[in-house]
C-alpha cells in the first residue's frame, strides 16, 4: 500500500465528520459508542414475561405448520411407500419447507384479515390524536439523499412542511437534508436549498459530507454524534418518502406517551407510480398489503422491525444502542453493515426498548418504476440480508424474536434457489426415468390446498376491500379492482420465475464475493429498448430452453408452461411494462386504480423554486392493547 493511500485513509480516520457544505443549527453533541456484539448490554428494564404475545406467534407457527405436516404425511404415502431414495429425499427437503414458507404467509394474512374485518382493525390503527396533549418533545425530520433528483426532494419536503404548518405543535419539529451526494450533484442541491430555503415556515437545514463513510448508517449516525443531544425524537425518511404532519404529530406523542417506545415504524404506502409496472406494484401494495401487515404488527408485537424510513426512532436509545461496528472480513459477510435497519431494530430490543410496527394511511414512498430496478435495489438487500446469516449468533442478547425476523430475511433469498432446485429435480427425475413427473406433484387436494395458500392472500384481500363501500370506490368499484386482480395474478405468475432466477443469480454471485453496488437508486424511467432487455435477460432465456427440453423429454411440459413462458418472455415483459404512455392507458382505463392521496392535489415540487437553464432536468399510533 502506497504512503498516498496511507494518507488517505489517515486524513478520513481524523476528519470523520468533514463537511462539504451546511446550513445547521449549534452543535449539540451525543455519544454514540460502537456496540460490543461479544457481550450483551445492561437492559434499560426487565419486562415481565407476555403469555398472550407469545401465544399469537405460537398460533401462527401452528397455523403454518398443520398443513405443512398434511402435505409432509401425504407427500411421503405417495412416494415413500417402497422407502425413499436419495433424490425423493432431496424431492422431499426442498418440498416441506418451501410449503411451510406459503404456509406462514397464509397464516399471518388469515390473522390480518380476521383483524380488519372483526376487529375492525383497532389493535393496528391509529387513534386520535388529542388536542389537549401538547408535544414537549423536539422532533429532527431527516431526509437523506444520495445523488437525487432533489428538486424531487425539495418537493416532498415542502408538501410535509406545509402538512405540518396545520398541526398543534409544529413548532417542535426542523428538518434536517443530509446529503451524501457527489460534487457535482452537491452543487445543484446547494444551488436549489440557498434560493428555497426562505420559503419555508419551519427550519430546514441542510449538510452536504465530503466523506461518504458508512452510507446511510454512517450519514444518520454523523448527525446523531453532531445534533443529537437537542433533539428527543427523529423522523427518519428516504428520498421519496412523504408523511403527513397529523401522522409525524401522531407519532411524536406516542413516544411521549410511552417513554419504553425505542422505535415506532409506519407501514408506508406506494404512491407516485408512472410506468405500468409502478401501477401494478402500487395497486397490488395498497390491496394486498394492509392483510398481511396487520398479522404481522399482531405477532411481532414490541418486537417489531425497522425498514430505515417512515419511522420515528428515539435519539438518545438509538444512540445508546446502535452504533454499528464494521465487520471484519470481506464481503459479502464483512465491511459495514449493509442492511442496517433490521440489525438496528434488534439492538434497541436487545438492550430493553420496544419496537413497534403500525399502519397509516399517510405514510407514503415510491416504487421502482421497472423490473431491472426493482431487481437492482433487491441485490442490494439479497447482500445485506446474507450479511446478517453470522450476526445470528454473533451478537449476543437478542431477543428471539429478533433473531427470528433476521432468519427470515436472510431465508427469504433462499426460497428461489430452492424452487429452481425442486423444478430441476423434479424434471431431471422425468427425463431420466426414475420418475414420471405427475408422480412426485401434489396430489389432486393438496395441489388445492397449495393454491389456496398461495392465492388465499388475494382473495381475503379482495374480501377486506370489497366488505367497506368506500374502500371499494378507492379501486375504482368492484368490477374494476377485479379486473386488476386478474391481471395482477397474470403477470405475477409470468413474473414469478423471472424473479426466482434473478434472485438464485445474485445470491451466486455474491457468495462469491461480487459486491452489490449501493449508490442512488433509479427512480424514473420510461420504457427500455427491447434489444438491451434481451440481453440483460439472456440468462432467463437459456434457463427457458433448457427447461423445455427437460420438460419434453420427461413428459411434463403442459405444468412447466407457465415457468418457461415467463422466462422465455421475460425482456418483452420488461421492456412493456417500463413504460409510462402505458401507465397512464391504464389510468384512463380504470386499470390497477387506486385512491389518490390527500397531497397529490397540491404542488409536488416547490412552486418558487426556478430550475437553472444550464442544469433543466426533466392521537396514538400504537396498538390499543399495548401499553
Amino acid at each position: 500500500m502506497g504512503n498516498g493511500t496511507v494518507q488517505a485513509e489517515a486524513a478520513a480516520e481524523a476528519k470523520p465528520l468533514a463537511r462539504a457544505y451546511e446550513n445547521v443549527p449549534a452543535e449539540s453533541p451525543l455519544a454514540m459508542p460502537e456496540q460490543d456484539f461479544e457481550n450483551a448490554p445492561p437492559l434499560i428494564a426487565r419486562r415481565r414475561f407476555n403469555i398472550d404475545l407469545w401465544a399469537r406467534r405460537a398460533l401462527v407457527v401452528l397455523l403454518a405448520l398443520i398443513p405443512a405436516a398434511m402435505a409432509t404425511h401425504e407427500m411421503q404415502r405417495s412416494i415413500g411407500l417402497d422407502g425413499i431414495s436419495l433424490l425423493e429425499g432431496i424431492y422431499l427437503a426442498l418440498f416441506i419447507p418451501l410449503f411451510a414458507w406459503i404456509a406462514f404467509g397464509f397464516a399471518t394474512a388469515l390473522i390480518g384479515f380476521l383483524l380488519l374485518t372483526v376487529g375492525k382493525g383497532r389493535s393496528v390503527t391509529p387513534r386520535p390524536l388529542h388536542a389537549s396533549t401538547p408535544l414537549s418533545g423536539v422532533t429532527a425530520i431527516l431526509l437523506p439523499v444520495c445523488n437525487e433528483d432533489f428538486l424531487g426532494v425539495l418537493g416532498r419536503l415542502s408538501i410535509m412542511e406545509r402538512s405540518l404548518a396545520q398541526v398543534m405543535g409544529r413548532e417542535r419539529f426542523e428538518f434536517f437534508i443530509l446529503s451524501d451526494s457527489n460534487p457535482e450533484s452537491g452543487a445543484t442541491e446547494q444551488a436549489a436549498y440557498d434560493e428555497m430555503r426562505s420559503s419555508f415556515s419551519r427550519p430546514v437545514h441542510y449538510r452536504r459530507r465530503a466523506l461518504n463513510i458508512g452510507r446511510k448508517p454512517g450519514n444518520i449516525a454523523e448527525w446523531v454524534t453532531r445534533f443529537g443531544g437537542a433533539y428527543d425524537y427523529m423522523v427518519v425518511l428516504d428520498a421519496d418518502s412523504v408523511m403527513s404532519g397529523q401522522t409525524m404529530a401522531r407519532l411524536a406523542a406516542d413516544m411521549e406517551r410511552h417513554p419504553h417506545v425505542g422505535l415506532i415504524q409506519t407501514v408506508p404506502t406506494v404512491v407516485g407510480a408512472a410506468t405500468l409496472f409502478a401501477r401494478w406494484q402500487q395497486f397490488a401494495s395498497r390491496l394486498f398489503g394492509p392483510t398481511s401487515a396487520a398479522g404481522m404488527i399482531w405477532w411481532a408485537g414490541s418486537e417489531g422491525m425497522f425498514w430505515g424510513h417512515n419511522a420515528i426512532v428515539r435519539v438518545k436509545a438509538f444512540a445508546q444502542s446502535c452504533g454499528l461496528p464494521e465487520l471484519p472480513g470481506r464481503a459479502p459477510f464483512g465491511g459495514h453493515i449493509l442492511s442496517h435497519d433490521m440489525i438496528e431494530a434488534a439492538l434497541l430490543r436487545r438492550r430493553g426498548w420496544d419496537v413497534h410496527m403500525v399502519t397509516a394511511d399517510d405514510s407514503f414512498e415510491e416504487f421502482p418504476p421497472s423490473m431491472p430496478d426493482l431487481f437492482t435495489r433487491d441485490r442490494r438487500w439479497c447482500q445485506g440480508n446474507i450479511q446478517h446469516v453470522p450476526l445470528l449468533a454473533g451478537i449476543a442478547g437478542l431477543h428471539p424474536v429478533s433473531r427470528f425476523q433476521l432468519l427470515v430475511g436472510a431465508t427469504a433469498y433462499c426460497t428461489s434457489p430452492m424452487w429452481l432446485a425442486l423444478m430441476l429435480v423434479v424434471l431431471g427425475g422425468g427425463a431420466s426415468g426414475v420418475w414420471p413427473p405427475t408422480a412426485v406433484l401434489p396430489s389432486g387436494w393438496l395441489l388445492a390446498v397449495t393454491a389456496l395458500l398461495l392465492f388465499g392472500p388475494k382473495i381475503l384481500s379482495i374480501l377486506w376491500a370489497m366488505a367497506d363501500p368506500a374502500r371499494r370506490i378507492g379501486f375504482g368499484g368492484a368490477i374494476r379492482m377485479t379486473s386488476g386482480v386478474v391481471v395482477d395474478i397474470i403477470l405475477s405468475i409470468l413474473m414469478a420465475p423471472v424473479a426466482m432466477l434473478t434472485q438464485t443469480i445474485n445470491l451466486i454471485g455474491i457468495l462469491m464475493g461480487f459486491k452489490a453496488s449501493w449508490n442512488g437508486q433509479t427512480r424514473d424511467r420510461d420504457g427500455m429498448a427491447i434489444l438491451g432487455a434481451i440481453w440483460l435477460f439472456k440468462w432467463h432465456i437459456l434457463l427457458g430452453a433448457g427447461l423445455t427440453a427437460l420438460a419434453v423429454k420427461a413428459g411434463g411440459l403442459g405444468w412447466a408452461i407457465p415457468v418457461v413462458a415467463g422466462l422465455f418472455f421475460s425482456p418483452f415483459l420488461a421492456a412493456v411494462t417500463a413504460r409510462k404512455d402505458l401507465g397512464r392507458w391504464a389510468e384512463d382505463h380504470g386499470l390497477f386504480e387506486v385512491a389518490e392521496p390527500w397531497w397529490r392535489t397540491q404542488s409536488y415540487r416547490p412552486l418558487r423554486f426556478r430550475w437553472p437553464r444550464s442544469e433543466d432536468k426533466a392521537g396514538s399510533v400504537l396498538p390499543a392493547n399495548d401499553g
